[in-house]
């Protein structure tokens, strides 16, 4: 398993240079306090994610997979261990680190441009920059909607949006929680591919969680699975299989056979 996940990131490497991050994990446990008592969420959870790798997370529902998220994009801290981004510690949240929610919490009264625009105004660079915003749009594929508004959208174009609005900050890292867990399932598997080749034009690293087994499959180069909260890693299936995926892939039904094995779900499948 170490070999393979040694390979896994050096053809990572080979395909996508090193412009993603290196993400550390080490030893990190997190708890919050619950009516005066400390309810344990992560317990020593330690992971390397090599730059431009795809990652994804799976677990139970309520594991903490969302938290350990939180303290990746530096959104709370840990309660011990330490995160790290190409070796410096991570103390808070930086733009080359960006998080996309399953809800694309996009501002109604702000076209797809001014949505997307908001990172780089924020930084004072949207009139500097503005070009960025072109960019990112003709690389989500909604090049011409710049003046539509959120409510003109369907799912999967808000979704594109906040892609974008991501991607305007030309991020190292991006942060994927549920991403798609709001699409239909046609638009959803739609996207999966469209992510795949974001990421893949893009050379990001991204570290995503999903409920979905087979779009954690489809999507990443390693899968982790958590256990139940307070979650540790239990298991870590390597995925080689070049891109662009088949979704009939058979080494693709042998890995799920492997993962719902670790789920203890093997028994339906």
């Amino acid at each position: 398993m170490v070999a393979a996940r040694a390979r896994q990131i050096e053809l990572t490497a080979e395909r996508q240079g090193t412009r993603g991050a290196k993400l550390s994990i080490r030893d990190v446990c997190h708890h919050f306090e619950l009516h005066g008592q400390p309810l344990p969420v992560l317990d020593r959870v330690s992971l390397e994610i090599g730059p431009g790798e795809l990652v994804a997370l799976l677990g139970p529902s309520g594991c903490g997979k969302s938290t350990l998220l939180r303290l990746v994009a530096g959104l709370d801290s840990p309660s011990a261990g330490n995160l790290l981004v190409d070796d410096h510690r991570i103390e808070g949240p930086d733009p080359t680190r960006v998080v996309v929610f399953q809800d694309p919490t996009l501002y109604p009264w702000r076209t797809v441009r001014g949505n997307v625009a908001l990172g780089l105004e924020a930084r004072g660079l949207s009139r500097t920059q503005s070009n960025r915003v072109d960019e990112a749009l003709q690389l989500v594929g909604l090049a011409g909607f710049d003046n539509a508004y959120p409510h003109q959208l369907s799912g999967g174009m808000a979704q594109r949006t906040a892609l974008a609005r991501a991607l305007v900050n030309d991020p190292k890292l991006l942060i994927l929680d549920e991403p798609l867990g709001q699409l239909d399932s046609l638009t959803r598997l739609a996207m999966q591919s469209e992510l795949v080749s974001l990421w893949e034009r893009s050379g990001f690293t991204a570290l995503l969680v999903t409920h979905d087994v087979e779009e954690a499959l489809f999507l990443a180069g390693r899968v982790i699975l958590l256990t139940e909260r307070p979650a540790h890693i239990k298991a870590e299936i390597v995925n080689d299989l070049s891109y662009p995926r088949h979704r009939g892939d058979p080494h693709l039904a042998e890995l799920r056979h492997q993962v719902f094995t670790h789920l203890g779900l093997d028994a339906t499948w």
